[in-house]
């Protein structure tokens, strides 16, 4: 994943030039605070892209993703649409909460998550930025980060939030003087 670091700095880049507010969310984020947690792909929290979906899109395409079309029982990317106005048609006319677009030559997966489970520009207010090589992120706080675990077990329940909770509780214990 940090071979990605770079490309997902820019692509997150591009979305706030966009005005989308990509807040990074998820198992990267706890990567990020010191977690040893192994993920396969990067999450960000985004403004419902409305009229910047066409925009948002190309972006994306122009980076090499395309729009999941067909994920298979574990949740891995089968199949995908290659033509970017396509994939908006399809955004535009399903109006998911989320998102994948996924770069079928490097592995590279993106998801989205457009103001869920929570606002994106309510993240964005505690988030931190956060340089990692030549690239800042905006890292949800851990407060938020905590937040959205808990959402995400409730709905789930894998093994994974369970830990990734005790991960971030740990942190908090550490930092309590």
């Amino acid at each position: 994943m940090s071979d990605f670091i770079e490309e997902v700095g820019g692509i997150a880049k591009e979305l706030e030039r966009l005005g989308l507010m990509p807040v990074l969310v998820g198992g990267m984020a706890l990567v990020i605070l010191g977690s040893r947690r192994v993920t396969r792909d990067f999450d960000f929290v985004v403004s419902k892209p409305n009229d910047r979906l066409e925009p948002m899109v190309q972006t994306l395409y122009d980076k090499g993703l395309e729009l999941a079309s067909r994920l298979n029982k574990d949740g891995e990317i089968i199949a995908t649409i290659d033509n970017p106005k396509v994939a908006a048609i399809r955004l535009k006319l399903d109006a998911p909460s989320s998102a994948y677009f996924y770069n079928p030559k490097t592995g590279l997966r993106i998801d989205l998550l457009f103001d869920f489970p929570l606002p994106a520009a309510e993240l964005s207010n505690g988030a931190h930025k956060t340089k990692i090589r030549s690239k800042v992120f905006r890292v949800a706080s851990e407060k938020d980060l905590v937040r959205l675990k808990k959402i995400a077990k409730s709905r789930r329940s894998e093994p994974g939030d369970a830990q990734d909770l005790a991960f971030l509780h740990g942190l908090a214990k550490k930092r309590r003087p």
